[in-house]
């Protein structure tokens, strides 16, 4: 296991390293639309993205592969915040932000997930609001000349997150997108790019309920609230079942929407409150001892609430325990 003055030291480095590169990489925006995951769409760059060459010596003694234990990631994580203790993010890059997301990404010794299906559900959805999958393969298309070879091989790339929950009949025009479905989607994006991993925002409890064997799929995602009860029990449950079907399980929390109530900061939906403190390190200890764990990410990035004293101390010791976890992949 790497030592923790190692780890200090190599990041310390990769600062010096990723702030002579700054004036080169170019970031990617952030969103902030509180209905779900949101990402990096925007106006085309004129930027050239930056060389793998030139980043080489920047990420060579700490990439995505080699940084210790599993990523400890959100949702829309500004890549400029990336460091010692945010240490990945969820983007959703278009074609024109892409080389760049990389780019920053890599130069940071992050680890990132993509979802190249677009920043909204309506994308891919036909004119009922049900799911179209020869429309997310039209958006997912749009990458399909792209090489991500070097960002997989560094672990820059952690996966492809193909969709966001699935199982949920309100977000897909009253029709569940079926486990069938899900694997095509995987087979898909494995046809374009077979080392890239597959990832689906949806509890592995859910991807068990069929008798379907995942043969593409690589992982499923389990993310707690605290209305979901006892965080151990849940996400012993979630572990057992993607055991069952031989999936890898990203770890996650709603930090926005998913508290008791008892930090009295109110979420971005009616009724919700965001998670306290003492909520997220008791949360996010259970689920990283989870040795099944391949990731953790929280749901999802606000200056407000990431800004706050306390929260930065509970996110610290969090992502300590994230680097210290055994390196598991979302492989199994």
């Amino acid at each position: 296991m790497t030592h923790g003055f190692t780890f200090a030291r190599g990041v310390t480095r990769l600062r010096a390293i990723a702030l002579a590169l700054g004036a080169l990489v170019v970031g990617a925006c952030q969103n902030t639309d509180p209905l779900g995951p949101t990402g990096d769409e925007a106006a085309p760059v004129t930027t050239a993205p930056l060389a793998d060459s030139a980043v080489t010596e920047a990420a060579s003694f700490l990439t995505g592969a080699t940084a210790p234990g599993i990523v400890f990631a959100s949702f829309d994580l500004p890549l400029s915040l990336l460091g010692s203790v945010h240490t990945g993010a969820y983007r959703t890059p278009d074609k024109y932000s892409l080389l760049n997301t990389l780019s920053a990404g890599r130069a940071k010794g992050a680890r990132l997930v993509l979802k190249l299906s677009g920043s909204s559900d309506s994308y891919v959805k036909n004119s009922d609001g049900t799911f179209s999958f020869t429309k997310w393969k039209a958006m997912v298309d749009r990458f399909k000349a792209i090489s991500f070879g070097s960002y997989l091989t560094d672990g820059t790339i952690l996966g492809h997150y193909l969709i966001d929950e699935p199982y949920l009949t309100s977000r897909w025009g009253g029709k569940a997108v079926p486990q069938s479905t899900v694997e095509a989607m995987a087979k898909y994006s494995k046809q374009l790019w077979p080392g890239m991993t597959t990832l689906v925002r949806v509890h592995p409890t859910w991807l068990a309920s069929s008798s379907l064997t995942y043969t593409y799929l690589d992982a499923g995602w389990a993310q707690y609230a605290a209305r979901k009860g006892d965080p151990t029990k849940w996400i012993t449950a979630e572990a057992a079942a993607a055991k069952q079907k031989g999936l890898g399980l990203i770890v996650s929390l709603n930090v926005i929407n998913g508290g008791n109530g008892s930090s009295g900061i109110r979420g971005t939906s009616s009724g919700q409150y965001s998670m306290s403190a003492t909520e997220l390190k008791t949360y996010g200890s259970a689920l990283l001892n989870q040795t099944r764990a391949c990731g953790f990410l929280m749901w999802q990035y606000s200056s407000t609430y990431f800004g706050r004293s306390d929260i930065k101390t509970a996110m610290s010791a969090l992502s300590t325990k994230a680097r210290y976890h055994v390196k598991t992949s979302c492989r199994q």
